[in-house]
């Protein structure tokens, strides 16, 4: 049994081909295509922009599951060469995530998302504050009047992309974060490096029309 087979097992959760479920209600169908859900031009992108094999992954700031996996997903991602990664926000576990995706997403338009992402990944547990996020994110460097100043100017995009990743995960049935879609894969498990290297393993496997 691979490794990510291991993992998915020992969660309880699932492994499957990536498609769309039910449609979200009230989402334009174009918002829940698989080209919005890999390529929205406005979602922070990470890694190889020409890589070969995407990661699309779903994250909130107050998930221990996702908290637990970062480090892995950053560390392959940058170890392989060949990945672009792909981060959707989607804050459901409380108030705070909402602010923190947000602060997140603000930062992006100084070029600091994933120094963003990163310091509010690393906060230990749930139910994180508000000023503690901030904290983190104005210690990774980020230039937190300029995210301020972005955050109001661009609300409306950054809500827009929020409720767009939202009704994409529930369109595609997701039941909590996190979820990673890996190439031709869907992913409801935290993995280690080992289990991320599996995955893109056997997506680069469909890919070329080869079973894993």
């Amino acid at each position: 049994m691979s490794t990510l087979m291991r993992a998915a097992r020992a969660a309880g959760l699932a492994i499957a081909a990536f498609s769309l479920g039910a449609p979200a209600l009230a989402a334009p169908p174009s918002d829940l295509s698989r080209e919005m859900i890999v390529a929205d031009p406005a979602a922070p992108v990470g890694g190889a922009a020409d890589g070969d094999v995407t990661i699309v992954a779903f994250v909130d700031y107050n998930c221990g599951f996702c908290k637990k996996s970062a480090p892995a997903l950053d560390r392959v991602v940058k170890d392989d060469g060949k990945i672009r990664l792909v981060y959707k926000d989607w804050p459901i576990l409380a108030e705070s995530s909402v602010y923190g995706a947000k602060l997140a997403l603000a930062a992006k338009y100084q070029g600091r998302y994933e120094a963003a992402h990163r310091a509010l990944m690393a906060l230990k547990g749930g139910g994180v504050q508000p000023e503690k996020m901030e904290a983190a994110v104005a210690a990774a460097g980020v230039d937190m009047a300029r995210l301020k100043a972005d955050a109001a100017s661009h609300e409306k995009e950054i809500v827009a992309l929020l409720k767009r990743n939202d009704a994409q995960a529930r369109g595609m049935l997701f039941q909590g974060t996190p979820v990673y879609l890996v190439g031709p894969l869907r992913v409801a498990a935290s993995l280690d490096y080992a289990g991320f290297k599996d995955a893109v393993a056997q997506a680069r496997a469909r890919n070329a029309g080869r079973a894993p």
